[in-house]
């Protein structure tokens, strides 16, 4: 015997698009909250005006100075004016020089002379870390 179907009223179910999104959404990992982005160091400025203040300093007092050249030669006076890249040193006795920064070794005052060899107290025969030839 043959069994005889009845047709139902079968309603077919679809979800709408936004439970479809709510539930993919759902199933991804959800971003955890990041830590505060870590702020950028400001580079360091350019000039520390150190430079400037020690020369303006020596150029009120007028503070005997020595300037000690690459070549080894010394010149003595006070400083007069200076810019980016030269001093000006005014002598007793001699003519004035206006001397360039690059060909100065180093520098220091007359009263800091040590007794024997010249050279700033602090140096102990080395400059810039680097020993005397």
């Amino acid at each position: 015997m043959k069994e005889s179907v009845e047709p139902t009223n079968r309603k077919l179910i679809r979800p709408s698009l936004t439970e479809v999104k709510d539930q993919v959404t759902n199933k991804r990992p959800q971003p955890q909250p990041q830590a505060q982005p870590k702020q950028k160091r400001t580079t360091p400025p350019d000039q520390t005006h150190a430079e400037n203040f020690y020369y303006l300093k020596q150029m009120q007092n007028r503070t005997p100075m020595v300037l000690v050249l690459k070549d080894g030669e010394e010149l003595r006076g006070y400083i007069e004016w200076y810019d980016r890249t030269c001093l000006k040193l005014n002598r007793e006795g001699e003519p004035n020089l206006l001397v360039y920064k690059d060909g100065i070794k180093y520098l220091y005052k007359e009263s800091e002379r040590r007794t024997q060899g010249a050279g700033p107290s602090g140096a102990r025969g080395k400059t810039n870390g680097a020993p005397k030839p």
